[in-house]
Formats: C-alpha cells, sequence, structure tokens
C-alpha cells in the first residue's frame, strides 16, 4: 500500500540562514511512495520552506548523518581563522581506534585537517571525524557540547548530540528538519562542495600507505544537480540521508530517516526531490534590476547616486500558485554623506500582506555635502 503523505508548504523567515516557521499554512497537494521509512522532509533553501514533510520533528537515531554538525564546526572553524586546511593534526590512540566506517589512520601520525576532512565528507571515516573533534575542542566530550551548543544557537529544537560520529548512542538523536537545517549551512562553503563532489580518491597515510575512498551518497554521481548531501546507517537508525540538489534557480533539500534499505533511502530522496522540481519554481520577488533607476539626491550638491540592495530574493512557489505579493520600499529623499556600502534604506517584502522578508539598501557610491570651503572654491573656479 503507498503511503499518501499530505504536501504542506510552511512560510518561514530565515535568520541567518535558520528556519523559522510560521503559523501560515495551506496544502496544495500529496506526494505518495511505496518506500518504509520514519521520517522525511523535503525543504527550499533560500526561504526554509516545507514543501513536503512526513514526521519531520519526530526525534530518532540519524547515524552518521550526525557528522553534518562535525563538518560543519570544522568549517566554521576554518573560516574564523582558527584552523586551515593545510595545518597538521596528531590523532591520538583513541580517535585511530575509532570502528564502524574509517580510513584506518595511524595513531600518533600526523595528519592534514583537510585530508581528514575530506574523508569525512566523502566515506564518512569515523576516526577522521573524531581526530577533527579533539582538535577542535580537547576532548570529543567538550566537541558534543559546541555540537549542541550550536544546534540551539539554530534553531534545532529536536536534538541532541552524543558523540561526533553518529556511532549508537541512547543519548543521541535528531529529526529530518533539524538535519536540513544542518546541511543547508553546510552547503554554504566552497570547500565542502569541492570535497563532496569526489568520487573516488585515494587517502595517503604520512609513511605513503593508502586507504581508498568512495563516495557514500550515490546521488552525487547519479542524481542531475546534487550538490552534496550525508548518508548514514546503523541497526538503530536503519538508512538515512541529507541530501541538496539544485537545478535552475531552484535549491532544495531533501532528508530521509530510518528507510528500510540503502536502496530505498536513495529512491526516496530522488522521488522527493523530483517531486520538488516537477511542482514547484523559484520566482525572483526582487532583485538588483529593481533598484536600477533609483537614485538619491546628495543636499547641497547637484549630484545624485545610486543604491542596491544587499541580496536578491527569490520565493519558491507551486507552478499553479498565484503568488499575491507586494514590496515596500523606503528610501530617504534626500541624504549628507554617504560612503559605498552605507545602509540608506530598506525593502520590506510581504505576501498576502504578511511582510516575509527584510532586506536593506545600501550606497553603490560614496558622496558628500559641500563645505563652506567647497562652496568658495566653487565661486573661485566659476
Amino acid at each position: 500500500m503507498k503511503k499518501k503523505i499530505f504536501i504542506t508548504f510552511v512560510l518561514v523567515i530565515m535568520v541567518g540562514l535558520t528556519f523559522v516557521p510560521m503559523n501560515l499554512k495551506q496544502t496544495f497537494a500529496s506526494f505518495e511512495t511505496d518506500v518504509s521509512h520514519k521520517a522525511s522532509v523535503l525543504i527550499e533553501r533560500e526561504t526554509g520552506r516545507v514543501l513536503n514533510g512526513y514526521n519531520e520533528h519526530e526525534k530518532m537515531p540519524i547515524a552518521s548523518v550526525t557528522k553534518l554538525m562535525t563538518v560543519l564546526l570544522t568549517l566554521e572553524n576554518i573560516e574564523k581563522g582558527k584552523l586551515s586546511l593545510d595545518d597538521e593534526i596528531l590523532v591520538s590512540e583513541n580517535a585511530s581506534g575509532m570502528g564502524g566506517s574509517q580510513v584506518f589512520l595511524d595513531a600518533n601520525a600526523s595528519y592534514k585537517v583537510g585530508e581528514l576532512l575530506k574523508s569525512v565528507i566523502v566515506c564518512s571515516a569515523n576516526d577522521s571525524s573524531v581526530a577533527l573533534a579533539e582538535n577542535i575542542a580537547g576532548s570529543e566530550s567538550n566537541f558534543v557540547r559546541l555540537m549542541n551548543e550550536r544546534a540551539k544557537e539554530l534553531n534545532m529544537f529536536d536534538t541532541n548530540y552524543s558523540n561526533a560520529t553518529g556511532l549508537p548512542s541512547a543519548e543521541g538523536y535528531s529529526s529530518a528538519f533539524d538535519q536540513a537545517i544542518v546541511l543547508n549551512k553546510v552547503l554554504s562553503y566552497d570547500t565542502y562542495h569541492e570535497y563532496s563532489s569526489i568520487w573516488n580518491e585515494e587517502f595517503v597515510h604520512p609513511e605513503g600507505r593508502t586507504t581508498q575512498m568512495t563516495n557514500t551518497n550515490k546521488l552525487s554521481r547519479y542524481y542531475e544537480g546534487c550538490v552534496g548531501g550525508k548518508t548514514g546507517s546503523t541497526n538503530e537508525a536503519k538508512y538515512c540521508l541529507a541530501v541538496g540538489a539544485k537545478r535552475n534557480n531552484t535549491n532544495l533539500i531533501a532528508v530521509v530517516l530510518g528507510a528500510d534499505n540503502s536502496k530505498n533511502r536513495f529512491k526516496l530522496a530522488s522521488d522527493l526531490l523530483n517531486f520538488g522540481f516537477n511542482n514547484f519554481e523559484s520566482k525572483l520577488l526582487f532583485g538588483k534590476s529593481d533598484l536600477a533607476d533609483t537614485k538619491i539626491k546628495i543636499k547641497g550638491m547637484d549630484r545624485e547616486i545610486r543604491v542596491e540592495p544587499v541580496k536578491e530574493f527569490s520565493y519558491v512557489i507551486n507552478k499553479n500558485e498565484n503568488l499575491n505579493y507586494s514590496t515596500n520600499i523606503v528610501l530617504p529623499d534626500m541624504l549628507k554623506s554617504v560612503r559605498k556600502g552605507d545602509k540608506v534604506g530598506f525593502v520590506e517584502i510581504a505576501i498576502d500582506g504578511v511582510v516575509i522578508e527584510k532586506i536593506d539598501i545600501v550606497a553603490s557610491e560614496s558622496a558628500k555635502e559641500l563645505s563652506i570651503w567647497d562652496y568658495f572654491k566653487e565661486v573661485v573656479n566659476g
């Protein structure tokens, strides 16, 4: 018997790429699947709009999908300058002794951060995950504390991490929705895209021996537009997958938890993504061209400056949906001195009268009000 999962659109605002649901829902269609699983969700990346959900907030084990947070914290430490891809890490006995998927690191040997991170992303290496965790936080337990702190910052209300790997633990759990949040953050890093696109590669150890790495995410090779993802499987969690894909201007994330076998997790994720691409499209609601002819006068000068939004805003809609939206641009009639990049106003974007996004508008160039000395020079110079 096919499962019928009703599709629900949830309007959300992105705050620092965090999904913040609002109580605006409308049902348009249904999605059916034969795949036995515990939970799933399909989300549009830019706004976090939930296009399909099934038990998406249920707390359950997620196996190695846990490593998305390990990857995120590593990438954020690199971004902050606390770590670099070329830094070398001394691997502990504890890290090298991790079971499950691994690249068989040598204890007391040094490995580059970039190589360890790559092995986590490509082949879900438990030993590399713990090595990175110990280096960043001093111990895996301290790193777990950082993982849970970051989860709270990202409004991941259904999550508690208990280790850096996803190895079985009664205290560790998350939800399909929360893992979509983490993957969305991870997908913003170029380094992640570089590593997640690798299908096969040798991991070279310091003394020269090699371990073959093969990407655990089959969709990275076989699904059109796949931009990365993370697999996981244990007896407790069954088969899990979080995956992102982009076609044209539409960015989607699908998460599947507790599928009955590996083949079905990939099938269901593909079906969810196909459903999204077939039924939805990304519509540009506000772009830079909307301010192309907008200028602001500078006080005391026969001059105007150009302005631009700090970003463009798109919204995913059902292809049969009649979207009722409006924009409210707020700008001053005149400015005094202004520097390029200074905030000069904002635009509010509303759907059905509800503001869902506010975007700053900045000066595209610098200008200043004429001083008395400037006026004097103009008079002298004629």
